[in-house]
């Protein structure tokens, strides 16, 4: 609402009813124009705050204003003459999925590993995410719009609100961020570097971080860091897991927006992999977690996220082999 220039709007009950714009010459710059997107469980908790903000881009895009000073206008203006639209869903900004419906999806295509261009989860996510709900609340499909839309994108952001979950502690974060970076950057025709920002809102004033910073940040905090990865391990299976949840949402991000720095995968496999006493540790507790943190590392290598040395990549693809060759023992002693 602020970038935009605008104001929640309240009947005589206290009740959301709309939005009001701030006058230009109170604002003192131009309305900025935003794409928004929603969880599927905002969309079901929240509906009045998705009319506020569809109401705000509509008054935006509707204002007798100079381009110049209202970029929402000037976005839908030129919408509105290439989809031969009205200027109510030109300005259409707020976008989700279908009613009933959650996710991107991409975080299980990279979960699974079924994908093999970045293309395809940029496409998978404008599917999925391609639904846009104005004032009325309901959902309207308008992939093309939104691609007009995400072309016009300078950076992406999201708010980081909890202390207890980062953007690599879960999936959502790539799945949602990390997808419209990617579609974004299809949109633009691949070559773009759009920014990608963390706004870290956990203390005092919060923090803006670039996603490559967050990242880091994190991985020094958490998956590097001795007390962390420890009480992880305390927790036998289920740390283990959370461990390989890690390094899998690392790469998503890689996948989604290449900002991971390839030190983060060197220094996972140095402490998690070739390392043979905390290798046979997590084998221990949990072997299927274990074997799946070699994989995903060697993932990472052959889609060119990291280019380890050729003694370390062999000494991770020898751990691997280990743990597989464990696991499938395990599994072959294991009763019917």
């Amino acid at each position: 609402l602020a970038l935009m220039g605008a104001l929640p709007r309240f009947d005589s009950y206290g009740r959301i009813a709309g939005a009001s714009l701030i006058p230009l010459e109170t604002l003192g710059r131009p309305r900025i124009d935003v794409v928004m997107t929603l969880s599927g469980i905002f969309r079901d908790l929240m509906p009045l705050q998705i009319r506020l903000l569809a109401d705000a881009a509509y008054l935006a895009a509707s204002a007798d204003e100079p381009v110049e000073m209202n970029w929402v206008r000037k976005h839908a203006l030129a919408y509105q003459a290439a989809h031969a639209c009205s200027l109510e869903t030109a300005a259409l900004r707020v976008y989700g999925n279908a009613e009933g419906a959650y996710g991107a999806n991409v975080n299980n295509l990279v979960e699974s590993s079924r994908w093999d261009q970045e293309e395809e989860l940029a496409e998978t996510y404008k599917r999925r995410k391609g639904f846009a709900y104005g004032r009325t609340g309901r959902a309207e499909q308008h992939t093309a719009l939104l691609q007009s839309a995400l072309a016009d994108v300078q950076l992406t952001y999201q708010n980081l609100e909890s202390v207890e979950l980062g953007v690599t502690t879960v999936d959502n974060y790539f799945d949602t961020l990390g997808g419209i970076t990617r579609a974004v950057r299809q949109a633009k025709g691949g070559s773009d570097n759009t920014p990608v920002y963390i706004g870290d809102q956990t203390r005092g004033d919060g923090t803006v971080r670039s996603l490559s910073e967050q990242v880091a940040l994190e991985t020094r905090t958490r998956m590097l860091n001795p007390k962390w990865y420890e009480g992880m391990l305390e927790s036998g299976y289920e740390g283990v897991r959370q461990i390989e949840v890690h390094v899998t949402n690392a790469m998503g991000w890689s996948a989604t927006t290449g900002q991971v720095q390839p030190w983060v995968y060197k220094q996972l496999t140095e402490t998690f992999m070739l390392d043979p006493q905390m290798r046979e540790r997590l084998a221990k507790l949990n072997p299927t977690a274990s074997a799946r943190v070699a994989n995903r590392l060697i993932e990472a290598f052959e889609r060119n996220y990291w280019q380890p040395d050729a003694e370390t990549l062999q000494a991770l693809r020898r751990a691997g082999e280990e743990l597989e060759d464990r696991l499938e023992g395990i599994q072959e002693g294991a009763p019917a």
